[in-house]
């Protein structure tokens, strides 16, 4: 039995997991949960799965928690109490989801006690690759991919000689405003902007597929993972979502990985590797299927994804100054403090007036995204002055 604890329990990945694992009781048991404030859910999660540890982002959170639940469970706070989630000496296999930077440290944590972790926060690799993968190898740690882009290329590689490898091509739904000119998406909400056609997702990455920076964080993430350059890394827009991505050979075959548009599918995968559960995700019937669509992506219209390129380029700090700039502005947008072009614009600026150095720990990390956070607030500022 694989005991399992999930860091951001409460969020739509956390949550998916979760519904797996209640399929499959015979395989997995929750010993550890993460969440942020929502403890009304995290206690309906405690009842139903009896984690032996959980942790909520604050204190006051977790002392209301702790009148909730009494001695069934230990209840920490705060990042030092996630971190406790995440090395938890019971688990063996940890999924961190957590939304955004804050997932690092957790992370990282969790890769020094030698867990095996299945990785839905793509903001880890975006910022710390290096740093996270030379302690993976140090601690022997597994990283498995949860992202449906990912999974679908670590499940077509597996197997085959990796110097065969020539590129891997990322497929994207395109998100709400797929078409759309940057004059069009001037007025954008944000209700309009998280109205995604295909994917249920929190509200960051929501807006992340709209703007084409989740897919621009994912090519820095499958950087990472698979050791390969920018350029032989592709995007293809692919509405219907059921192709999830393809990886070509040298002799020029392509392998792609098929399925319904479910997040339950990688998820668990993951948490099964090198297993497959049954059942995980609704048959693809092929003959229903109309027409499957490929484009090129808009840079133009969409610029997110070509500054992901320019950061991978670039490496060091600039990648976690993208990441936090993207962050503050995405905040930004939801809060109605800025327009939905402005993002991009502000990503830009941040990107422009950073000088890169080296990453060489993890408090060069924290600086750089200390720093294009607090750039971004100015030119947040100023834009809704």
């Amino acid at each position: 039995m694989r005991r399992v604890s999930i860091l951001g329990s409460t969020g739509s990945i956390g949550k998916m997991a979760l519904d797996v694992i209640s399929r499959h009781r015979d395989e997995f048991a929750v010993v550890g949960l993460a969440a942020g404030r929502n403890i009304d859910l995290l206690e309906e999660q405690i009842g139903l799965f009896t984690p032996r540890i959980v942790a909520v982002a604050e204190e006051k959170a977790a002392s209301e928690l702790r009148k909730r639940v009494g001695r069934r469970v230990r209840v920490c706070a705060g990042e030092e109490g996630i971190k406790t989630v995440a090395a938890f000496e019971s688990a063996d296999f940890v999924l961190s989801s957590m939304v955004g930077f804050s997932g690092l440290a957790p992370t990282l944590e969790a890769i020094r006690a030698g867990k095996v972790i299945g990785l839905a926060n793509k903001e880890t690799l975006v910022s710390a690759g290096d740093i996270v993968l030379s302690e993976a190898r140090s601690h022997g740690a597994k990283i498995l991919p949860v992202d449906s882009e990912h999974s679908a290329i670590f499940q077509c590689v597996e197997g085959h000689d990796k110097s065969f490898l020539k590129r891997v091509i990322l497929t994207a739904s395109g998100g709400p405003f797929m078409g759309k000119k940057k004059r069009e998406l001037k007025d954008v909400t944000p209700e309009k902007a998280l109205m995604h056609p295909k994917w249920k997702m929190g509200r960051k990455i929501t807006i992340d597929s709209a703007t084409l920076m989740n897919k621009g964080l994912e090519v820095i993430e499958a950087a990472r993972l698979f050791g390969l350059p920018g350029e032989r890394i592709s995007v293809l827009v692919h509405p219907q979502s059921i192709v999830h991505s393809f990886v070509e050979f040298s002799d020029g075959g392509l392998l792609a990985q098929v399925s319904v548009p479910d997040m339950r599918g990688p998820i668990a995968y993951a948490l099964s590797y090198p297993r497959r559960l049954e059942n995980s995700v609704p048959p693809l019937e092929l003959a229903d299927v109309e027409s499957l669509t490929f484009y090129r992506p808009d840079f133009r219209n969409f610029p997110c994804l070509a500054l992901a390129y320019d950061a991978l380029d670039e490496g060091g700090t600039m990648l976690a100054v993208l990441n936090a700039a993207n962050e503050a502005g995405v905040e930004a947008f939801l809060q109605r403090r800025i327009d939905f072009n402005s993002i991009p614009d502000i990503i830009k600026k941040v990107m422009h007036s950073h000088e890169t150095t080296k990453a060489v720990g993890l408090d060069d990390i924290i600086e750089a995204d200390r720093w294009a956070r607090e750039r971004a607030e100015n030119y947040i500022k100023r834009r809704g002055a």
